[in-house]
């Protein structure tokens, strides 16, 4: 028989219940969610203490008996960069204007087990959807349960077998970006790419090298870098101490930013000796100097879109659309132009 609280004054809480039927809270708070794999001698437990003790009435009523939270989840990997940023201020402004409230799980890594941990949490809080922001490299038995059991948008073209995309075509962000290097008259162009568990990242890779073989121009090596300014910086001073380099596609323009600084510190003139293009177009862009020819991303856009996939998702489980590409376009800016006509010093 299950013991009523004690104290009259003070509405149950989850651990009242966890502590009448003999469970965690952790489990009650899945039982009170739906998830998966609760077993049914379990669950009938915890509803049964969550009846004697009225946790129902005093503080599930809303979610029990509408199934309705109002809220939705966003998976975001712990970061400084402005992408991430943007792209959750979409999600939020987006979620608010719809009248949701957003939950944020942050991973500290892309291992299945941090996207697991963060789903999981994210699951218990009884979001009624999920924008997935980081890769998903490899799904997991877990995972395909969680994305079954929640509806779930991912917005960098990762899938598991029941989640929605909403992306940036990145393939075509990297041809836009070496055409235009190749229009100018550079013989090729070299790149330093982002780190390559990222599927943008390889995306632009893929595009960048396809460009290249379609022009019937050489493929250099391509330099793999972090995302970050620094990464960007190291692999400048290799670009900037080869002399045959006359261009550069950067993956991002915090990279970029970094290649420009070694390069000047090698000599190298931008653009004069050698044109810098890079992929995002944030704010800084535009101040940095020479000012960086970028490919934009809409991220606000991709964040605000990928919340009205995931409300239709949640208004028509089950569904599964195709994905959703999203085009990124080409900001000419002062980092680029036509090669020199000689190699000398000019």
């Amino acid at each position: 028989m299950v013991k009523q609280n004690a104290d009259a004054k003070r509405p149950p809480g989850m651990a009242d219940v966890a502590r009448a039927a003999g469970v965690s809270a952790q489990t009650v708070s899945r039982v009170l969610s739906g998830h998966p794999n609760v077993q049914e001698r379990t669950r009938d437990k915890v509803m049964a203490a969550v009846e004697q003790l009225g946790y129902r009435r005093n503080n599930a009523a809303r979610v029990l008996s509408s199934g309705r939270s109002r809220t939705i989840g966003v998976v975001t990997q712990r970061t400084h960069y402005y992408s991430g940023a943007l792209i959750t201020s979409g999600i939020e402004n987006a979620a608010r204007e719809a009248g949701y409230t957003v939950n944020a799980a942050a991973t500290s890594s892309l291992d299945t087990s941090a996207i697991e941990d963060a789903l999981s949490r994210l699951a218990d809080q009884d979001v009624e959807g999920v924008v997935l922001a980081v890769p998903l490299i490899h799904t997991s038995r877990r995972i395909e349960q969680l994305t079954e059991s929640v509806p779930t948008v991912t917005i960098d073209g990762s899938r598991t077998s029941a989640t929605e995309v909403v992306a940036v075509d990145q393939a075509l962000a990297a041809r836009l970006a070496t055409q235009h290097l190749l229009d100018l008259g550079h013989d090729s162009v070299w790149h330093v790419t982002g780190p390559q568990e990222w599927l943008e990242a390889a995306s632009r890779r893929d595009g960048w090298r396809d460009t290249l073989e379609a022009a019937g121009r050489p493929v250099p090596p391509a330099l793999e870098g972090d995302w970050s300014p620094a990464s960007g910086y190291r692999n400048g001073l290799v670009l900037g101490r080869i002399p045959d380099v006359t261009a550069v596609f950067v993956a991002s323009d915090e990279m970029a930013f970094g290649v420009i600084k070694a390069l000047h510190e090698t000599g190298r003139r931008v653009p004069e000796d050698i044109s810098v293009v890079g992929v995002d177009n944030i704010e800084l862009a535009e101040y940095s100097w020479p000012p960086l020819t970028t490919v934009a991303q809409p991220f606000a856009e991709m964040g605000a879109l990928a919340v009205t996939h995931l409300l239709r998702s949640i208004a028509a489980p089950g569904a599964l659309p195709g994905p959703k590409s999203v085009e990124p376009r080409l900001v000419v800016r002062s980092s680029t132009a036509p090669p020199r006509a000689s190699g000398g010093d000019g």
